[in-house]
């Protein structure tokens, strides 16, 4: 029986899942997803993603951040707002926080600002990170390095780097969590040819959704929302370019994120926080 896949990341508070939810929550059951870690990127969305949590706690964890796109908002206020939200066990990573100066959408200081508080309630808390990175890869191992002595476990996520930044990143002893990136044949070459460099007790799958639908998916859909029910597609992509079969990936990222979020998985889902 081939093993149950874990989602590390999905942003399932996101509007685009408020008419049909249970739905794909159902329909990522029946693919196999045994466990999602639903992605906090504002305060709102991450106090919705503890909401979920307890509406589907065999199936749902949460992860508590505020994403670089809103690092201009994060004040004071914010700042002990996220605190209380860190501390609730059904959250079991801080993030997504990190930078993005690809978008800018906040100005680069406020981002390494926010970036950096969120590293410390991470360490305060002994949370894992799942962290956020695009064309910032200098400011970001740099704040990062001062961290990672005072934190349990660090994730990169949907990373799309260079083959200097994943070495980089490897060094620092951060897991990775691939993407659809990888099945998009035309931005995800590099990707392909990366990912056989991470190492097996590092990687970690995720389907970002509704963002990132992976494009070898057949036939494809009439839509472009991504859901977990498509995990399997970035399996099938990441199994093929590391030349390993789909099962033996499916067993050993399973163990990498129950590992990585401390959570242990049981006949009847997640196990209860403690």
């Amino acid at each position: 029986m081939p093993a149950p896949l874990i989602d590390i990341g999905i942003n399932l508070a996101h509007d685009s899942y408020d008419r049909d939810r249970a739905a794909v929550i159902e329909r990522a059951r029946a693919a196999g997803v045994a466990a999602m870690m639903v992605t906090g990127s504002t305060l709102a969305s991450s106090a919705r993603a503890l909401e979920l949590c307890r509406q589907w706690p065999a199936l749902l964890r949460a992860t508590a951040g505020v994403h670089p796109h809103h690092a201009a908002e994060f004040g004071p206020a914010e700042h002990e707002a996220l605190a209380a939200l860190c501390a609730d066990p059904f959250h079991v990573a801080a993030g997504e926080c990190g930078l993005d100066y690809y978008r800018n959408y906040s100005p680069p200081a406020a981002q390494r600002h926010a970036f950096a508080a969120q590293l410390e309630l991470a360490a305060r808390h002994r949370k894992p990170v799942f962290l956020h990175e695009r064309e910032a890869h200098a400011d970001f191992i740099a704040i990062l390095r001062d961290w990672l002595p005072r934190l349990p476990r660090a994730v990169l996520h949907c990373f799309t780097g260079t083959a200097a930044e994943l070495e980089a990143c490897l060094a620092a002893g951060l897991s990775i969590g691939i993407t659809g990136w990888i099945c998009d044949e035309r931005r995800g070459q590099t990707l392909r040819a990366l990912v056989q460099r991470i190492p097996d007790e590092r990687l970690m799958i995720e389907t970002d959704g509704p963002y990132l639908l992976p494009r070898t998916i057949e036939p494809k859909p009439a839509h472009r929302r991504n859901e977990p029910m498509y995990l399997p597609a970035v399996l099938a992509a990441v199994a093929a370019a590391r030349r390993q079969e789909p099962a033996e990936v499916a067993r050993i990222t399973t163990a990498n994120s129950l590992r990585f979020f401390g959570l242990e998985l049981t006949s009847t889902g997640l196990k209860p926080p403690d």
